[in-house]
């Protein structure tokens, strides 16, 4: 949304800031679903994530049973594949169709609470390094660089390997890496509303740092932060993933896509399916959450809209 738009959001009376709203949103909405390639991904994301939520319904076999007697078994589509495991059987004979839906609830899950721990900070960062320049903003930025000095995936193994594996450690591990990115990204965008007028007319009418940082600047810094998080998400189900191949991550029986692709490397020649279904996964996930973020860069960036 621009400063305009939020401006208008603001003006006194409420049936002008519900007009306002109304307009904007209708703005937002047609510039995103111009974009055909975002709105299949934000339904193909929706199918994903309603069937991960349905899990404990959906799924027809108990994730971590072994069935003994259906080793390696194919998927039902190839010769000797069995109706009841309609995407085959993994090394110790659990089905996979199951695994694949209770773990995306753990991929997933992982993903966007680290999404979430990592945002809401960083944009406290953020705003209070924009805010406070000279006693506070050198200190937050000179720690934010530091931890930008290292890749996010080595950092995160450098957190695991301190804190050990397991799944509250690796939305840790996971929010700690991307932390930088949305201090930098929200300090340059509170910079650069500053010393616009709006801000400097809510000062003088006695608003506080508090509301300022929050009820002025924020909402027009939410654009790109938005669209940061959502490229992050994807990101973080790339690094849940990797985590888990390394054995860093959520440990064995419980079903995760990473996991799930580290104990079937060895029989990737004999048993394709069994690497190449989590790996296909992933695979349409992270694409659909990244044409998502392009979709909503295009309807939130108002110069995008316009050349639409």
């Amino acid at each position: 949304m621009s400063t305009t738009d939020i401006s208008a959001v603001q003006a006194p009376g409420g049936w002008a800031r519900w007009q306002a709203r109304l307009a904007a949103g209708r703005d937002v909405t047609r510039a995103f679903t111009a974009h055909r390639g975002a709105v299949v991904a934000l339904a193909v994301l929706a199918l994903i994530g309603l069937a991960v939520l349905l899990a404990p319904w959906l799924a027809p076999h108990d994730p971590v049973q072994q069935y003994r007697d259906a080793l390696l078994t194919p998927p039902v589509w190839q010769v000797g594949g069995q109706a009841r495991f309609p995407l085959g059987t993994d090394e110790l004979g659990r089905d996979i169709l199951s695994r694949l839906l209770w773990g995306g609830r753990i991929s997933l899950g992982i993903g966007l609470a680290s999404v979430l721990l990592s945002l809401l900070p960083g944009v406290a960062l953020g705003l209070l390094a924009a805010f406070h320049p000279r006693w506070l903003a050198p200190a937050v930025m000179r720690v934010m660089d530091v931890m930008l000095a290292l890749p996010g995936l080595l950092l995160a193994i450098c957190v695991i390997t301190v804190l050990g594996p397991g799944a509250i450690n690796t939305v840790l591990a996971i929010a700690i890496g991307a932390l930088p990115g949305y201090v930098r990204l929200t300090r340059a965008a509170a910079l650069g509303e500053l010393p616009k007028d709006y801000v400097t007319a809510s000062r003088l009418a006695g608003a506080g740092n508090a509301r300022l940082m929050f009820n002025t600047v924020l909402p027009n810094c939410m654009a790109p932060l938005l669209v940061n998080a959502t490229l992050s998400f994807s990101s973080s189900i790339l690094e849940v993933a990797g985590l888990g191949f390394l054995g860093l991550g959520v440990q064995a029986p419980t079903p995760e896509w990473g996991t799930m692709l580290s104990a079937a490397r060895d029989y990737l020649v004999r048993a394709p399916w069994v690497v190449m279904l989590p790996g296909l996964v992933i695979l349409v996930t992270v694409l659909c959450v990244n044409l998502l973020g392009d979709g909503l860069r295009d309807a939130l960036d108002p110069k995008l809209r316009k050349a639409r």
